[in-house]
């Protein structure tokens, strides 16, 4: 029997071509969607959960008010693990890691720049399950200059030979004595490294203090249950620090984040951006609907079908076959059929997760799929949707009745063909609502993309400024100058797209006055021209203010400020009237030189905030180079400047960007959230449209005989196509204005995270309701055309 069943479904898979094809491969695409999206999630997930007392560690966030503003940072300075871990018995051990910028690191020949350094206590290898496959875990980092590396990175320098023992030369001036290899880090760990170095190398290790927040500390806690309680006694204990100096109602305290949880629900990042829980429920959704819309579509199609099997299942009933055989007969060729869809959607999931991995920037393996519990998820899955696809055709046909087929031959009711209806109307809501909320994202993209900043940030390569170059920068910068093409040459700590420094401003010399914060920026004289700045009032910088800063014969020696309009106006101030004003930056006084035209100098997601530029004399706080170029032989120009660079500092490889690259990288979850909406949305609205082909296809055998009298009484065929199309067009235009309000309230309240941004424009929903309009002609033009030259007396006829 079963074999039966199977040559039986075979036949019917091979004489309905079409049919067929469109089954499976929305089934398959369905499923393949399905299982990605599952895979990313998976990995969120699972962020952090392989390490051994995952569950006892926590993340210190800090949480402060300078005269009643609150500020979060998800750093801490570095007296906050020592001090909590000796004055609380139910913190077992702490760890202080440091992410430092890009060292130069060299073994004889081999020289490379590394951007995976860390620094951290000696216990790190304790806490967390970085497993050493040479080296002791407990002494790796229990002195100064002493180093763990990763597999991949004793490949890289080493080759084969073990690494242990040797030296590495770091920054050009450090040697560093390997002391362990660790396994690289896996890919769903917020922790990832190629270099650990001892806490106890970093120059400033015995200088603790509570707000340089520049060190992400963890904590182990004794027992899993205890944070929250330990967190509102490191308040208590907070409050009764004197050495905080913080006056008044102002308050230091620190928040005990789950370290698990990090990843995808806290809103400060680490060491690597977070994700975000609220994107796992959305793609959660996605790939169930996407699931439901295959499955809705087999449905439909497999019930359409049912037509032309009518006299099949009246010569079965007549032979003896019971309700119950035919119901497996029809379930058997849903199983089929997802098994086949199934098979194509993990080749579809093999192909293109080198593309999806590239989507998500994620590099997750196909292998999960062969584990115990994933297998046994995909069985799980399968025998679910073909139930759940299968049990409705194969109910409907297996209960007909052989008398109410001869008399009145085959029909569906109304009830489950208006729920079907319905199903289509939310599949294109969702594909409608999906178009304009990629339109959008673009479009505000696209307003981020060519917006006026305030400065010119084309055509500058960015240089790294280390600690060996700060002290030769000025000859550095004059050998570069030189090269044809460069215009003007300048240096900064942070690149102008994204100026973090925090600072304080006071106009008297009183350092118990209230101060007014401020970011701030150290440059040198080049630095307007540089950069394109516009000056509203004052002058320019200029060699006699970098004089003016020494104190060899200068009986008032000061630095010289810039202020933004903001800064000028924060501080009672207009533009001309704060030339000439004394400032205090910190106890630094400064006589302001000039006010500059505000700039864009954070993500447009903030307000413009008030900005004080200094110059930096002693090139203490400079980390970058920023080199102006005039566009032309931009080749020819950067093979000159790597010349210069390896003269100049041989010890470092040349390495640069451009400054326009680093800005479109702060809108990089924008424009990743834009490519999964497009590549989603594209899958919904094929699967709408096969969702569609399968109620026109449906609705065409339940109108048989009413389209053969229409014909008879004179119909023409495009009042046949107007009448099977029209139905459907109407229900596309209800899903479309039933998504126009949502998606607006939605994108808009989306837009409200940026400070600067777009109106929403009409024409938007109009463009969306027109193409998935469009879309829904052509999916159901086939069937219409179909019924519309169809022989009205041989559908009579059969009828």
């Amino acid at each position: 029997m079963l074999k039966n069943y199977f040559i039986t479904a075979l036949r019917n898979l091979t004489k309905n071509k079409l049919f067929s094809i469109i089954n499976i491969a929305g089934l398959s695409i369905g499923i393949a969607g399905c299982m990605m999206i599952g895979l990313y999630i998976f990995n969120e997930l699972s962020y952090d959960k392989f390490h051994k007392n995952a569950d006892r560690l926590v993340r210190a966030t800090t949480e402060y008010t300078v005269n009643g503003v609150i500020s979060e940072d998800g750093t801490t300075g570095s007296m906050t693990g020592p001090r909590l871990a000796s004055a609380f018995p139910q913190i077992e051990s702490f760890v202080r890691v440091r992410s430092f910028e890009p060292y130069v690191v060299q073994y004889e020949e081999k020289r490379f720049i590394e951007r995976k350094f860390l620094f951290a206590d000696s216990v790190f290898f304790s806490m967390f399950s970085f497993p050493l496959t040479e080296g002791n875990p407990k002494t790796a980092l229990d002195a100064p200059n002493k180093l763990v590396i990763t597999k991949s990175m004793e490949k890289k320098y080493f080759g084969n030979q073990l690494a242990l023992g040797k030296t590495l030369r770091v920054g050009g001036t450090t040697d560093y004595l390997i002391s362990g290899v660790a396994m690289d880090p896996p890919v769903n760990s917020q922790i990832k490294f190629d270099f650990v170095a001892s806490y106890e190398s970093l120059p400033n290790a015995n200088s603790p203090n509570w707000w340089v927040h520049i060190y992400t500390t963890y904590f182990l806690l004794r027992n899993t249950d205890i944070a929250s309680a330990l967190e509102k006694n490191i308040a208590t204990y907070m409050n009764n620090q004197q050495d905080r100096g913080q006056a008044g109602n102002d308050y230091l305290i620190f928040h005990l984040e789950p370290f698990a949880k990090v990843h995808l629900y806290s809103h400060l990042e680490g060491l690597e951006p977070n994700g975000n829980i609220t994107y796992i429920y959305v793609l959660g959704a996605i790939a169930m609907l996407i699931l439901c819309i295959a499955s809705v579509n087999y449905t439909n199609l497999a019930t359409a079908q049912s037509a032309s099997r009518i006299s099949e299942i009246g010569i079965r009933k007549v032979l003896g076959s019971t309700r119950w055989q035919l119901f497996c007969q029809f379930i058997g060729e849903s199983l089929l059929m997802n098994l086949f869809a199934l098979l194509l959607a993990i080749f579809l999931v093999i192909t293109f997760l080198p593309q999806f991995n590239q989507l998500v920037e994620r590099s997750l393996s196909a292998t999960i799929l062969i584990k115990p519990f994933s297998v046994a998820l995909i069985i799980l899955l399968f025998f679910a949707i073909s139930f759940a696809s299968g049990v409705n055709p194969a109910f409907i046909l297996s209960n007909l009745k052989l008398i109410k087929i001869l008399k009145a031959g085959f029909s569906f009711s109304g009830g489950s063909f208006a729920f079907r209806k319905s199903l289509i109307v939310f599949q294109f809501f969702v594909s409608v609502f999906l178009i304009i909320s990629t339109v959008i994202i673009f479009q505000q993209m696209s307003y981020v993309r060519n917006k006026d900043l305030g400065y010119n940030k084309d055509h500058i390569i960015v240089l790294p400024v280390d600690g060996a170059m700060r002290e030769n920068f000025q000859a550095i910068k004059e050998s570069i100058q030189r090269v044809p093409n460069i215009l003007s040459v300048s240096c900064g700590a942070e690149e102008t797209t994204n100026i973090q420094w925090d600072d304080e401003v006071r106009t008297r010399n009183d350092i118990s006055a209230p101060p007014l914060f401020v970011r701030a920026a150290p440059t040198d004289i080049d630095f307007v021209r540089t950069m394109g700045l516009h000056l509203v009032a004052g002058q320019d910088f200029s060699l006699s203010d970098w004089r003016q800063m020494s104190s060899a014969n200068n009986p008032d020696p000061h630095t010289t400020y810039m202020l933004n309009e903001s800064l000028a106006k924060a501080l009672g101030w207009k533009p001309e009237e704060a030339i000439g004003k004394t400032v205090y930056r910190g106890l630094q006084k400064g006589i302001v030189k000039a006010v500059i035209k505000n700039f864009h100098f954070a993500p447009l997601h903030q307000q413009i905030a008030p900005l004080i530029i200094f110059l930096d004399s002693r090139y203490a706080h400079i980390f970058q180079s920023f080199v102006k170029i005039s566009g032309n032989n931009v080749s020819s120009t950067l093979h000159s400047l790597e010349n210069v660079w390896k003269e100049r500092v041989p010890y470092r490889p040349f390495q640069y960007h451009f400054l326009d690259e680093n800005y479109n990288s702060l809108y990089h979850t924008e424009q990743q959230t834009a490519k999964i909406f497009i590549v989603f949305s594209s899958l919904a609205i094929i699967l709408a449209c096969l969702g569609l082909f399968a109620l026109a296809a449906y609705t065409t055998v339940q109108r048989t005989k009413e389209i053969g009298i229409r014909k008879v009484l004179g119909a023409g065929e495009f009042q046949i196509v107007a009448l099977i199309s029209g139905d459907f067009i109407k229900l596309v235009v209800l899903a479309s204005l039933i998504a126009f309000p949502i998606a607006w309230f939605l994108m808009n309240q989306w837009l409200q995270n940026f400070a600067y941004r777009i109106n929403i424009s009409w024409w938007v929903f109009f463009a969306a309701g027109l193409s998935a309009t469009t879309l829904a002609m052509i999916s159901i033009f086939f069937q219409a055309i179909k019924a519309a030259i169809a022989n009205p007396v041989k559908s009579l006829k059969t009828e």
